[in-house]
């Protein structure tokens, strides 16, 4: 049996590994040949666990954030998309007439590479959810009636996306949350509500910081997320700083701050630090991965993200995936908009719309004194974000959960044709 993953950005790439590492876990697990086209990027997640990549794959200078800004479809055209578009969609068709199935994962895109291939394919619509257009109580109010046309359709997804969820070679379409799956279950669609795979891995690693988070003294915990593209996390960082800075000179003196900087792995820390000294932060003369500044601390690791998501009351964030991890564990999230490609203005607004109550949109960053003072003086506030966060994400377990599906759904019919 085999299964082509299909997956168009990093974050998608990451959400695709789990339901194939789910798949492989399985006790069918070694029938299964599995392989992965990441049609935006190089699919570095899949190779580094063993999941190998089939057909042409390439890193646009967009980063697949082409719908934020025309000029980024532009630069990704002179870089050679349509070229690895045209060999892509020959490798899914290959795929396919050697009797291969597909798991499309991210939004209509892989969506429509898996209906061209002609064979039978799931879909895990991670990039669209209800939320942004209604809540449980209905229509959201949007500010003009260029926005309130968005709700046109029905549905956050348009009649021609739909049209591809309901085609016979459809066999599974997985929503990310609860909401979009009863939405979608209006039309006939097979939609399973799995839950949302962005949920699974979290868990603690026992990272050894170095200062104390679980000490009482650890102080008001707040959490930094710059975004993983470069150079976009640097900009990000610079605007995060400014808003440290402003905590600091209001609420400094009166209750010690511990700020959680989650730097990806691949980002080179040189810049992030030299901006920290700039803002006025000193190095901690026993760890260069802790700076000092009146009584706060702010550490920088590029190794425990799972922990800080554990460790940190609040976050400052300009990411999405991490972001959304993040109020998904039942935690307030401030943002601020930048320059994108990917955290614009305009993602910022969706992603209040997407995550709801867990996210509060500041603008400029000073106006994050005002926002966390709000925060703590609101105990019913935060329970109800906590219980937001688990509703719009999802409990841990998706991936297990869709794996078991898909077995029922695309695999198993796979294998009763063979024979």
């Amino acid at each position: 049996m085999r299964l082509l993953c299909l997956s168009n950005g990093h974050g998608e790439d990451v959400i695709g590994l789990r339901i194939l590492q789910a798949l492989r876990r399985s006790p069918q697990g070694s029938q299964l040949e599995l392989a992965a086209l990441p049609i935006v990027g190089e699919g570095r997640v899949y190779r580094a666990h063993g999941i190998p990549i089939v057909g042409a794959v390439q890193a646009m200078p967009s980063g697949g954030f082409v719908y934020m800004d025309g000029k980024q479809l532009a630069r990704d055209l002179r870089g050679g998309l349509l070229q690895l578009t045209r060999s892509q969609l020959q490798t899914v068709r290959q795929w396919a007439q050697q009797g291969g199935k597909l798991l499309a994962v991210g939004d209509i895109v892989p969506l429509l590479f898996a209906y061209w291939s002609g064979a039978d394919y799931a879909f895990v619509g991670t990039a669209k959810s209800e939320y942004y257009l209604r809540d449980e109580q209905g229509w959201l109010p949007r500010r003009s009636w260029v926005e309130r046309l968005e709700n046109w359709a029905g549905s956050v997804y348009l009649p021609w996306e739909r049209w591809l969820m309901c085609r016979d070679r459809c066999k599974a379409v997985f929503p990310r949350d609860q909401l979009t799956s009863m939405v979608l279950q209006r039309w006939a669609i097979p939609t399973y509500d799995m839950g949302n795979p962005m949920m699974d891995g979290l868990e603690p690693t026992g990272v050894s910081f170095p200062i104390d988070l679980d000490s009482t003294q650890a102080g008001l915990r707040i959490l930094l997320l710059p975004g993983s593209r470069s150079p976009e996390a640097y900009e990000n960082w610079q605007i995060l700083l400014q808003a440290v800075s402003a905590l600091v000179m209001a609420l400094g003196n009166q209750r010690q701050l511990v700020f959680l900087g989650a730097i990806a792995p691949h980002l080179d820390l040189a810049p992030m630090q030299r901006q920290l000294e700039q803002f006025g932060w000193r190095v901690n003369a026993t760890d260069p991965r802790v700076f000092d500044q009146y009584r706060s601390r702010l550490v920088v690791t590029q190794t425990g993200f799972n922990d800080c998501l554990h460790q940190a009351d609040l976050a400052m964030a300009m990411a999405g995936t991490a972001t959304e991890q993040f109020v998904g564990l039942g935690k307030p999230a401030i943002i601020f908009p930048g320059a994108g490609p990917q955290f614009t203005p305009r993602f910022a607004e969706a992603q209040t719309r997407l995550l709801g109550a867990g996210v509060t949109l500041v603008d400029p960053p000073s106006g994050v004194v005002t926002a966390v003072q709000s925060l703590l003086q609101d105990p019913d506030r935060l329970q109800w974000i906590q219980a937001n966060g688990v509703r719009r994400m999802g409990t841990p377990g998706a991936a297990d959960r869709i794996a078991d599906c898909l077995w029922q759904s695309l695999l198993q019919s796979f294998d009763a044709q063979k024979f």
